[in-house]
């Protein structure tokens, strides 16, 4: 009586082993993916590695900060300058042309920093103001040219008889006028406009370079310019090589007419 019971009883145990089968291979499956898991699970890394992400960061922000430097350095300070010299040259023209009732005296001095001539190059297509003194902060860096006034570097007026008018400009940022005086050749004008007259210089040579402590370039004669003697003069002064304030070029030019406003502007300015 108890052979019967043989068949279920086999039955029974087959579920029994395939239960136990799921389950290991259920167990089995998630083993594999928690593995999985842990190995995509990214990895800060060592000291070594922080330290490369943080030199990495640092060299990306100094490189914007250069980068934002040198368009500063290169656009707007250009755009600042010449803003400021074209209301200064602007301001000057106006004055002259409309003066108060009562005329001023001519000036015997101008205080530094203060604009009184215009600065006109045909060739360079170049009209910028002149002021006293060559102060970075108040004439150059404003775009405006500045003349030598002070101390042993004082030089003449073009109104004087005799004498060298010695300018400086910037050749790079800041208005840059004096970017392209290297263009120069002999017998270009250069015109200086004044409240009361133009003044018309031919230039005639050029020093391409010389040490920033040659102060010689404007003296009255000014050495190096093959000027015989004494004469009216003017002189260009500027950095060179172009964005550099290594050496000084220089170019010299020689007074060739003088004509009171009343007359009208030179041939050299009515040409253009």
């Amino acid at each position: 009586m108890v052979a019967p019971s043989a068949p279920s009883e086999g039955r029974a145990a087959r579920r029994r082993a395939a239960q136990e089968a799921a389950k290991r291979s259920h167990a089995r499956a998630r083993k594999r993916g928690g593995r999985g898991r842990r190995r995509a699970r990214p990895r800060s890394g060592g000291p070594v590695v922080v330290l490369s992400r943080a030199l990495g960061e640092l060299f990306i922000t100094v490189g914007v900060v250069m980068l934002l430097f040198v368009a500063y350095q290169l656009w707007y300070t250009n755009l600042l300058a010449e803003r400021t010299a074209s209301g200064a040259a602007g301001s000057l023209r106006q004055t002259w042309e409309n003066p108060p009732a009562a005329a001023a005296p001519p000036v015997a001095a101008f205080e530094p920093g203060q604009g009184f001539a215009i600065l006109h190059i045909p060739k360079l297509d170049l009209k910028v103001p002149v002021a006293e003194g060559v102060s970075k902060a108040k004439v150059l860096d404003k775009g405006m040219v500045g003349h030598y006034s002070e101390g042993a570097l004082k030089t003449a007026m073009p109104s004087d008889q005799q004498g060298n008018f010695a300018l400086a400009g910037h050749r790079n940022t800041h208005g840059e006028p004096f970017r392209y005086i290297n263009q120069l050749v002999p017998g270009d004008p250069i015109v200086v406009e004044t409240r009361d007259a133009y003044y018309t210089y031919k230039m005639t040579s050029v020093l391409p370079q010389t040490s920033p402590a040659n102060v010689s370039v404007i003296k009255p004669v000014p050495e190096g310019s093959g000027f015989p003697g004494p004469g009216r003069y003017i002189t260009l002064t500027t950095c060179t090589p172009e964005f550099t304030s290594t050496y000084r070029m220089i170019v010299w030019g020689r007074m060739v007419d003088e004509r009171p406003r009343s007359q009208g502007a030179p041939p050299a300015l009515n040409s253009r």
